[in-house]
């Protein structure tokens, strides 16, 4: 079953709107909250048709990214059980919960313990509203995860428009090629992170 595919396609049709870049700092916000996609698969087309002006595509995206991350801390702050049922609806609850776990152990340590976690967390194909939801309901410092939030966006966004600006078409076209395995991917990685999570709990008892 293809779920990844369609909606890249979907993104593209964006990318190629003459408001292209208004939808994508749009489309940035969201997925820091709640969407499903990730900004890169917008930016990575609109990099390509427009490779001078990719940083500048790059900047947008991630002060959309930084601006979700505001919200998303807030909502997981002061809303998350009120929510609980829509992201249990979503599929979402396990791994918002499961954030919540590895965060609230990485505070037992120390802020900046979170902070590198939160940072290694943006190398991983794991959803950025994760990190924010549960940062928000954890409770860790603003200083720290404003800094780890643009770190770990802002290396992904500018890293793919660097490369596209090196490969060109033929990157973008290999991120359309393996969409579809790389979503999946993304999705499994998350189920054993989940799994871990839930283990680890358990030897804890």
């Amino acid at each position: 079953m293809k779920i990844f595919g369609p909606l890249y396609e979907r993104t593209l049709g964006w990318a190629r709107h003459r408001h292209a870049p208004a939808y994508l700092t749009i489309l940035s916000f969201f997925e820091a909250i709640i969407f499903p996609i990730m900004p890169e698969v917008m930016l990575a087309p609109m990099c390509v048709g427009q490779p001078r002006r990719g940083f500048w595509f790059a900047t947008l995206s991630l002060a959309g990214s930084m601006a979700g991350a505001l919200v998303g801390y807030a909502l997981g702050h002061y809303a998350f059980e009120a929510v609980k049922p829509l992201f249990a609806t979503l599929g979402m609850l396990d791994a918002i919960e499961s954030g919540i776990a590895v965060v609230q152990a990485k505070m037992a340590q120390s802020p900046w313990a979170v902070f590198t976690f939160l940072v290694l967390g943006g190398f991983m194909p794991i959803p950025m509203k994760v990190f924010t939801w549960a940062s928000g309901i954890v409770g860790v410092p603003m200083p720290q995860y404003l800094l780890s939030m643009l770190i770990g966006r802002g290396k992904r966004v500018y890293l793919l428009a660097a490369v596209i600006r090196v490969g060109g078409p033929r990157a973008e076209a290999a991120l359309r090629r393996y969409i579809e395995p790389v979503g999946w991917f993304a999705t499994a990685l998350l189920a054993i992170l989940v799994a871990w999570v839930v283990w680890r709990a358990r030897q804890g008892v």
